[in-house]
């Protein structure tokens, strides 16, 4: 297998403000999430999760699913940024500077 340059291996971000004010909007919120997770996604914090892609095509190609499971009201955004770029993160957790994450080894097949 030949390593994919840290240019073209995209991190897809996506991040959303739904609605949980009635049953049903907790509900429709929840089967989001679920579905995110579903798709490969990691919670990065409570309304941001994260997919490491192999490239453009593989973001275009996620991108069309999350429009389809869209809930019917509340906000999403989706934003894209390049391997190196997310190699430049800085992370604190309780004021304590955290390493840097490890990407995957491998791309996972499902």
């Amino acid at each position: 297998m030949t390593a994919l340059s840290g240019y073209r291996i995209m991190w897809m971000m996506v991040m959303f403000d739904l609605p949980v004010g009635t049953k049903d909007e907790r509900h429709r919120a929840t089967r989001f999430r679920h579905f995110l997770l579903d798709e490969g996604f990691e919670m990065a914090q409570f309304s941001i999760y994260m997919r490491y892609c192999a490239g453009r095509e593989r973001v275009e190609a996620h991108a069309r699913r999350i429009e389809r499971a869209l809930p019917p009201s509340g906000a999403v955004q989706m934003v894209t940024i390049t391997d190196k770029q997310y190699e430049g993160i800085i992370r604190f957790r309780s004021r304590r500077k955290q390493p840097a994450s490890k990407n995957p080894s491998q791309l996972a097949l499902f």
